[in-house]
């Protein structure tokens, strides 16, 4: 780690800064006393934080400066809903890469089925025409973290293009193998349905017959959580097997956001291959608030404006303030809880980068809904966001 400053417990990197200067996670105070609590006790909670803040040179071009907190991308957590962010961005680079005239993100994407296991997809009253496509999709997973959504572009890619990609742009800690919120098995998840693009004039602009991965993605290091699980009703007392279930480093997520907001600072092989205009699009959708959207249409009280904002506002039902914008991805299942954002206040002059993961389960099972999200969870991530964001209006 070279030119970090890194400070050693019990063999554990607990803090790795770019510089002296900069150990944000040393001493947290009484003010922030969940997240004093959470980080004194990071074996239970297996908390890991990456931030990184932004200086601007002469020209305005960012300079990143990186502080870590118990990061370790050789620890398995369950990545929950975040790896919906890269799956979507691959989306309109697989789109990009077609070359098929009249082929765009808004083209009627209809999903058939072919298996007892498939689910079809063939109309959405969420959108304006009633038709599903990529780019509504995208606005789904982006606003709302919508499980179907994320699951048709899966589908559309697989799990090879979908993991080749991402190995190839330098995430390494990471595999996406299976659908969110319905059960299959692996072998299952490896088999993707067929799919039609739908012209204007109605007929047929590309159409992708079923396919099966050969290749088979899993976790070598054959993770598994807790102490017992609840399936069917029923109580296992053996820890879950989680060797085929979807594994998304801290570094990897906390990189997919840097290379969506500033793709400048990579090289161009570890950069997602997508336009000026479909970057605009994703960044638009993951910072806008489900009340802003018409088209799907998201009202109170359930879909709030932290519904799926965590630092700072995850735990208040009241508006955020205009001077705030997020760019980011929430997670949350098994446990976990996590966030990865570029947290901005143009007014303020404030803007940094942090990704955060917390496991809240007291009881060490899964799957019983008995999780300490609204106790320590949420609240672990309003006092990150408030503790940060104070950090960054004090210094120069």
């Amino acid at each position: 780690m070279k030119n970090q400053i890194i400070l050693m417990l019990t063999g554990l990197i607990l803090f790795s800064c770019a510089s002296k200067e900069l150990m944000p996670f040393k001493e947290i105070g009484a003010a922030y006393p969940v997240l004093k609590k959470v980080l004194e006790n990071s074996d239970t909670y297996k908390v890991q934080i990456l931030y990184s803040q932004i200086e601007r040179d002469s020209l305005g071009k960012p300079i990143l400066k990186d502080c870590a907190f118990n990061l370790n991308d050789e620890v398995y957590y369950y990545p929950a809903s975040t790896v919906k962010l890269p799956v979507a961005i691959l989306a309109l680079e697989w789109l990009r890469e077609q070359k098929t005239d009249g082929l765009s993100a808004n083209t009627i994407m209809l999903t058939d089925s072919v298996r007892e296991s498939q689910i079809p997809a063939l109309y959405d009253s969420t959108s304006q025409n009633l038709s599903p496509s990529i780019a509504h999709y995208i606005k789904k997973i982006l606003l709302v973290s919508d499980n179907d959504a994320y699951n048709r572009l899966y589908e559309l890619l697989g799990q090879e293009y979908i993991n080749e990609k991402l190995k190839q742009k330098g995430l390494k800690n990471t595999i996406i193998n299976h659908r969110l919120s319905i059960f299959m098995s692996p072998e299952e998840n490896r088999n993707l349905n067929p799919i039609r693009f739908i012209g204007d004039n109605g007929e047929i602009v590309l159409e992708i017959p079923a396919r099966v991965t050969t290749k088979v993605y899993q976790n070598q290091d054959k993770p598994s959580l807790a102490k017992a699980y609840k399936s069917g009703g029923e109580l296992v007392s053996e820890p879950m097997d989680f060797t085929f279930k979807n594994k998304f480093s801290l570094s990897d997520f906390h990189g997919v956001v840097q290379r969506i907001v500033f793709p400048e600072l990579f090289a161009e092989s570890e950069r997602f291959q997508i336009s000026e205009e479909d970057r605009d699009f994703v960044l638009k959708y993951m910072s806008m608030l489900p009340g802003k959207s018409d088209f799907p249409r998201y009202e109170l009280p359930e879909y709030y404006d932290s519904y799926s904002k965590f630092y700072k506002f995850g735990t208040s039902k009241e508006p955020i303030p205009d001077e705030f914008v997020i760019y980011n991805k929430t997670g949350q299942a098994y446990g976990h809880l996590l966030d990865g954002s570029y947290f901005v206040n143009k007014t303020e002059g404030v803007e940094f980068f942090v990704s955060a993961v917390i496991y809240v389960n007291e009881n060490n099972i899964l799957n019983d809904n008995n999780y300490e999200f609204d106790e320590i969870g949420f609240p672990f991530f309003k006092e990150l966001g408030d503790y940060l964001y104070d950090l960054e209006l004090r210094r120069k």
